[in-house]
């Protein structure tokens, strides 16, 4: 736990970090964090744009950001606790996992996956993020009322994604009203594709009351 006190306080990273063997099973996030409150996932944070802005501009909400690349999550923790950010906590570890071991039901009040790897060569496709079953995680670890954003620069991977999606649960699409500007890029990769010209895709579902008990 960090003390409140410390907000705004550059912080040790270490606490930053949910380290190899911290977690054993369903993760709690009152624990990990230290204090109650909604509980938004970033899978994929790159060097950390988006979760850092939105970490310090909604103190109230606590984040935590999946990312495999060791290299790239130290900088994201590193200017975490550079600014003093209380409400992130960061792990390294293969997303899907987390999303469907790890992370119990209806905890979760957003979920951002912006610009997954597409593994574009298609005998890698069944390394992407977005499968029937994840899908299916996705919409279980959503409070009731929750959100699902998502974008990618690769319409065939975006199309793939709004099929799985609509097929494999009984989230609607929706405006979330957190994210209603787009004059620019939420990550990095977004900034650098826009800027080269490739259009973003985006996509938004949110969990409604009639999908609450899960879909087949």
């Amino acid at each position: 736990m960090i003390p409140s006190e410390t907000k705004g306080v550059p912080v040790p990273p270490l606490l930053l970090e949910v380290l190899p063997g911290q977690v054993e099973g369903p993760l709690h996030f009152e624990a990990i964090f230290g204090r109650p409150g909604p509980v938004e996932i970033e899978i994929g944070i790159g060097k950390g744009r988006f979760i850092l802005n939105e970490a310090e501009r909604r103190p109230e909400v606590n984040f935590l950001g999946l990312e495999w690349s060791l290299k790239h999550l130290r900088i994201a923790r590193d200017r975490a606790a550079r600014r003093g950010l209380t409400n992130m906590r960061l792990h390294r570890a293969d997303a899907r996992h987390v999303v469907s071991d790890l992370v119990r039901d209806a905890t979760v009040a957003r979920v951002h996956v912006y610009c997954p790897d597409p593994w574009p060569k298609k005998r890698h496709h069944k390394r992407r993020l977005f499968t029937p079953g994840t899908a299916r995680h996705l919409e279980r670890i959503l409070e009731l009322g929750g959100y699902l954003n998502v974008s990618t620069d690769v319409w065939e991977y975006f199309e793939e994604i709004v099929g799985l999606v609509a097929a494999h649960t009984g989230l609607a699409r929706a405006s979330d009203p957190l994210c209603q500007d787009e004059g620019g890029g939420r990550t990095n990769y977004e900034t650098k594709y826009l800027a080269a010209g490739r259009p973003i895709h985006r996509a938004t579902w949110h969990k409604q009351e009639r999908t609450a008990a899960g879909s087949a």
